[in-house]
This record gives C-alpha cells, sequence and structure tokens, in this order.
C-alpha cells in the first residue's frame, strides 16, 4: 500500500494497546462489552505529519468521497508531497485540482510552518497534548478537533478526549444514556474511568457507531 505520494504507507500499532483494552475491560462495563466485537482491530498511524494535516485540510466541510477526489488531484502536483514542494505549487494549479481559494490559503500556511521551523516537530514526542495542540492550531485553518484527531491518529496518544467530536458524543449518547442527549460534562464524567486510555475507549466508541477502522 502507498500513501498519495507514492511512498510506502507504514502502519504501525500502539505498543500499549493490550494494556489499554484490559484496563477499559476492567473499569467500564460498556467497554467489556465492546472490545471483544472488533478482534485485533485496532488504532493505526499512517503517512507522515505534514501530509496528514494537508489531508485534514483538504477534507474540510465536503464528503469522503469528495475529499478523496480532490486529494487525489491535489497529490499529483508536486514531484513529492513535502513542504517546500507544496510553496513552489502555482495557485492555478491547486485551484484546477479543485481546491477553494481558503483551503489553498491553509495549505501554504501549513507548508510555511513546516519549513520555516514555527512549529517543533522534532520536538513532539517530548511535548504535552496541549503543548502540541497549541502549536497545531497557530497555523490557519487547523482548530482544536483536527489537533486532537493528529494526536490520536498520527502521534498515537493515548489519552486524549476529543469531546468537540460529534461522533464520540452520538457513542457515548447510544452506549452508556440509552440515546438520549447527552452534554459535555457528562460525556467527561463517562470518560473519567478510561483515563489513561480515553484515545482508545474513543476508538471503539466510534467503532460502535461504524464498525469500518477509522484512519487518518
Amino acid at each position: 500500500m502507498s500513501d498519495a505520494g507514492g511512498s510506502p504507507v507504514q502502519l504501525a500499532r500502539p505498543d500499549y494497546w493490550e494494556e489499554a483494552c484490559r484496563h477499559l475491560a476492567r473499569k467500564d462495563r460498556v467497554m467489556k462489552r465492546l472490545i471483544p466485537q472488533f478482534g485485533d482491530a485496532c488504532l493505526q498511524s499512517r503517512g507522515d505529519a505534514f501530509t496528514t494535516l494537508a489531508r485534514s485540510i483538504v477534507g474540510q466541510q465536503i464528503s469522503v468521497k469528495a475529499a478523496q477526489s480532490v486529494w487525489d488531484r491535489f497529490a499529483k502536483l508536486p514531484r513529492r508531497m513535502t513542504p517546500a514542494a507544496v510553496l513552489k505549487l502555482k495557485v492555478d494549479d491547486m485551484r484546477a485540482a479543485g481546491l477553494s481559494a481558503r483551503k489553498i490559503e491553509y495549505l501554504v500556511d501549513l507548508a510555511l510552518h513546516f519549513d520555516s521551523g514555527a512549529i517543533h516537530v522534532d520536538a513532539w514526542d517530548r511535548m504535552e497534548d496541549e503543548a502540541i495542540i497549541t502549536e497545531l492550531v497557530g497555523i490557519r485553518g487547523i482548530g482544536r478537533w483536527t489537533a486532537e484527531m493528529f494526536l490520536i491518529f498520527h502521534l498515537m496518544r493515548p489519552d486524549v478526549l476529543p469531546l468537540d467530536d460529534i461522533g464520540l458524543i452520538n457513542g457515548i449518547s447510544k452506549n452508556y444514556f440509552s440515546g438520549d442527549p447527552v452534554s459535555r460534562s457528562e460525556a467527561r464524567e463517562v470518560a473519567a474511568a478510561w483515563t489513561p486510555y480515553c484515545s482508545v475507549a474513543t476508538w471503539y466508541i466510534w467503532r460502535s457507531l461504524d464498525p469500518l477502522p477509522v484512519a487518518y
């Protein structure tokens, strides 16, 4: 399998996954029921940081199918999907690939942040989640939800609770409140039992709504 830039995709399994599943099954009756339903499926990381964030920008406010179509056209423009290569692209070519003027501005800003060293990619392994979120939301077009998805799917941080995620809130409603509406504070109370593996529990909540694993 290859990513859009043609390089092999590396699918990595978090080393904490089995311990997380044991912890969640002990602490939470819903997790004890959900986890066995999905066998060996687990969170996986693919691609590199720049490509992952660029895809998230391209996919904003359009369907998954449309996002893939635009991405496929955009990814053919640079020889390799790198910040420096994106900065050399012509705006007209990017528009022709299906990108709006705003998304082009966002992608250029993303490339500038990476290319200039304004964000500390090499230090992310040693940085706290909130410090990384602060760096990412400083990039135009990236909000807290996108930053949290990046922490979960790219950096595979184990304890991220994306309370702005509609799927998580809907899944908590379905699995813990018989479908009744759920507030952020109620969701946070449910998730108290998940710590320090909120990312893993969130992944299983998503699976309870859509059995196909999500990958970014």
